[in-house]
């Protein structure tokens, strides 16, 4: 009889494991751009990719927000409510840097890409990528990324990430 109670009590422990809680684009993840570490939201949905870093007054030092495409395209972007001048990085699929462009606070002119190969965008402060030391042909962490879209709840896989 005791060895019933005490297997019983066993499967319940085993089955009372703690429900997963996904993160939010409102939570921050340590990536590695180049040498450097940055503290960066990501940005999937489109009412995130749309409100990026809308009304936000400041950047800390080595924060950032990053946006997923599903797939390598063109990209644009402008700063529309945005109150803080930005640096730009467009990203290959591979996660190399490819384009750094200025983007200057309220301006609501585009800011393009050349190529039409680019599958991720991190916005920055201005100046970070040259003050960082971060160029063309600098890696972002893909594996780290795939990481935190899987802590997020989305599959690394449906933005050319690697599956985990």
């Amino acid at each position: 009889m005791i060895g019933l109670v005490m297997s019983g009590c066993k499967a319940q422990q085993e089955t009372s494991a703690a429900p997963t809680i996904l993160k939010s684009v409102n939570d921050h993840f340590d990536i590695l751009v180049g040498a450097k570490t940055v503290h960066m939201q990501i940005a999937i949905l489109p009412n995130e990719l749309e409100h990026g870093l809308m009304n936000r007054p400041y950047l800390s030092q080595d924060e950032g927000m990053i946006f997923l495409f599903d797939q390598p395209q063109q990209m644009q972007f402008w700063m529309h409510n945005t109150q803080i001048a930005l640096n730009i990085g467009y990203f290959t699929p591979e996660g190399k840097l490819a384009e750094v462009y200025s983007m200057y606070a309220f301006d609501e002119r585009t800011v393009a890409s050349r190529s039409k190969h680019l599958q991720f965008a991190l916005e920055m402060a201005e100046n970070w990528y040259s003050e960082s030391s971060v160029t063309a042909g600098d890696s972002l962490d893909i594996k780290a990324l795939a990481r935190a879209v899987k802590e997020r709840g989305f599959k690394p896989e449906s933005y050319g990430l690697p599956k985990l």
